[in-house]
């Protein structure tokens, strides 16, 4: 008796063909009741939308850096932000489909996202900002090496694009990695 192993994943950059499938990726991984079935949901803590057409288009525009496109055998599965920031990369839009969090496929995506970084662009860190309330995820990404900075920006209160919040106590944290 043998247990089959998952198609292997690939890596591709996005292009303008994904972007309602990546919309929809990114949306169900965060907010309303699809982003429950996993554990990265910001449902609890905003309602709106995550991003748009717009805005993803805008990541697969930027000169630079990608969005990564995720596909095990021909299905786009998850996508994140590389954008090459002087001496760093900013790693965003980290989406996974709801139902195949938890099982190693967000750290087999963030290993090569830092092997990009630095074979791409020879970054000497990585950085990323995490909801501050996000404790759970900010653990995640701290068991993972990314330490906590204590440094804070304001959540964009007001402005739709980011979503309606549902507390009023919502900042970002810097998180960083020596790459």
């Amino acid at each position: 008796m043998s247990t089959a192993q998952p198609a292997a994943l690939s890596f591709r950059a996005a292009v303008e063909a994904d972007v309602p499938e990546l919309v929809v990726l990114v949306e169900s991984a965060y907010r309303g009741d699809a982003s429950r079935a996993g554990w990265t949901t910001e449902a609890d803590y905003l309602d709106g939308q995550r991003t748009d057409p717009d805005g993803v288009r805008a990541v697969i525009t930027n000169e630079d850096g990608v969005l990564l496109v995720v596909e095990r055998a021909g299905a786009i599965v998850a996508c994140c932000q590389l954008e090459h920031r002087g001496d760093y990369v900013y790693f965003g839009m980290f989406a996974v489909r709801p139902g195949l969090q938890g099982a190693g496929l967000g750290k087999e995506i963030l290993a090569e996202a830092e092997r990009r970084a630095r074979e791409t662009w020879g970054a000497k860190e990585m950085r990323m900002t995490v909801i501050n309330v996000r404790e759970e995820l900010i653990a995640y990404y701290v068991r993972r090496g990314y330490l906590r900075t204590g440094e804070m920006s304001p959540f964009p209160y007001g402005d739709a694009r980011f979503g309606e919040p549902r507390r009023d106590d919502l900042a970002f944290e810097l998180l960083v990695k020596s790459l």
